[in-house]
């Protein structure tokens, strides 16, 4: 077991740069084409925590304003709901949108599948522009500790249940987005509650989800299919150690999930390292704090529990549940078609090396949709997994065909209201 040793040198890496780093914002600015030292041993330091999955906090969120309406527009976070397993964050725009323009608030569901919820940062940002968001911010299982129970696939499906409840709190309906990994628990959310009551959520929007990964295969989905648990067992699995909350808790350790994304995407991290070093050495430190900032969170991984990853194994690569109608979760039969009533939105990247064509799609199809239901499929052209939520793509093709299914869907929420409420008028005139 190799967790303890890891654990041993990431500490060792940070007593290294703990008398070194200084914060870059306030920083000096050197002039272009020099790169002075206390900037050089920044860039350093920053270099080895990423390196070495070594950060003692995660990157926080940290938006203190957006643009909107031609100017900034002052952002509050809070936490609206707290479980062993993660926390519901709420971005509310300050002041909020007028209410002759309101817009419905989004819950977007962040994957749990490497990285912490703070690389979403930018899609964040993007949402913000127009409406109040809801982020799924889930724990790294070493600190949760092992009396809070396995931390299932089970367990954050109903989490999502208990934070989509949370949202509503606040007094509108939500559009749910759930990014990669995500869709499968926010659909089987989506449709747990659909099966409870009539309008549980306004719509729900999957990008580059593998609800059936049987159609076109990637190299993911057939290494995931080809491989048995107890090979993911003997190669994966890790035991978190003292002083950690979770110690004693099995999982799939953050460090050997960072080599895995980085021996399927060496050119992402490649890309944000060459940035980052860049603009560092011709000075331009605006633009190498940005660029800064954007390796940090992509390098802030987290250890997954050993029991959502193997139910996700099952589930979702080796006896695809889901397609196939054949899902519970806590003994509940999760019912794909109580959403035929449900806005339905699909987006893929047609270059998308991770989940293969179609098989975020197909969820139409398994929704059995009602003609009179608002859905759409997108297929954005040029478009990698990653562009499906980040960079030039996720702002230019992607939010805007959000942004239009979900003025579509609330137009036609209107429309049904109206008539219902001249004949509540109507009727009260009669019994007057």
């Amino acid at each position: 077991m190799w967790y303890a040793f890891i654990d041993a040198q990431q500490r060792l890496a940070r007593a290294m740069v703990g008398g070194v780093l200084s914060e870059p914002e306030s920083g000096p600015r050197p002039q272009a084409g020099w790169l002075g030292p206390e900037q050089a041993a920044d860039a350093f330091s920053y270099w080895l925590l990423r390196s070495a999955c070594a950060f003692e906090r995660t990157p926080t969120f940290a938006i203190h304003s957006v643009a909107g309406n031609g100017s900034r527009v002052t952002v509050d976070e809070s936490v609206v709901a707290s479980l062993p397993l993660g926390a519901l964050l709420r971005f509310k725009r300050n002041p909020s949108t007028p209410p002759t323009d309101a817009k419905l608030p989004v819950l977007l569901c962040a994957p749990l599948a490497g990285h912490h919820s703070v690389m979403l940062r930018e899609t964040v940002e993007t949402l913000l522009e127009e409406r109040d968001v809801f982020v799924t911010d889930w724990a790294d299982a070493r600190d949760v500790p092992r009396e809070a129970g396995p931390l299932s696939l089970d367990d954050y499906v109903q989490a999502l249940e208990s934070f989509v409840g949370a949202a509503r709190a606040f007094g509108s309906p939500v559009h749910v987005i759930a990014i990669c990994q995500a869709s499968v628990p926010a659909l089987g959310a989506a449709a747990l509650l659909a099966m409870d009551e009539a309008a549980p959520i306004a719509s729900l929007s999957l990008l580059g989800g593998p609800i059936d990964t049987r159609l076109n295969p990637t190299i993911t989905d057939r290494f995931a299919s080809s491989h048995s648990l107890e090979w993911f067992h003997d190669h994966a699995i890790d035991i978190v150690p003292p002083p950690y909350c979770g110690a004693g808790r099995l999982v799939y350790p953050g460090f050997i999930q960072q080599t895995a994304i980085f021996a399927a995407h060496p050119e992402r991290q490649l890309r944000l390292e060459a940035d980052y070093w860049s603009r560092w050495l011709a000075g331009d430190m605006p633009g190498a704090q940005r660029a800064l900032r954007s390796a940090n969170e992509y390098a802030a991984v987290l250890d997954m529990a050993e029991c959502y990853f193997f139910d996700m194994l099952r589930v979702v690569f080796h006896e695809h549940l889901l397609p196939r109608d054949l899902w519970s979760v806590a003994g509940r039969r999760v019912r794909i078609a109580a959403l035929r009533d449900t806005p339905l939105c699909s987006i893929e990247g047609d270059s998308d090396e991770i989940t293969g064509a179609g098989q975020t799609h197909c969820a139409h199809a398994l929704c059995d949709a009602s003609p009179m239901r608002a859905a759409r499929q997108l297929t954005i052209e040029q478009c990698n997994h990653y562009d499906l939520f980040i960079g030039p793509r996720w702002r230019d093709a992607v939010h805007p065909g959000l942004r239009e299914f979900w003025r579509d869907v609330e137009h036609a929420a209107l429309k049904v209201c109206r008539p219902r409420r001249a004949a509540r008028g109507s009727a009260n005139r009669k019994s007057a």
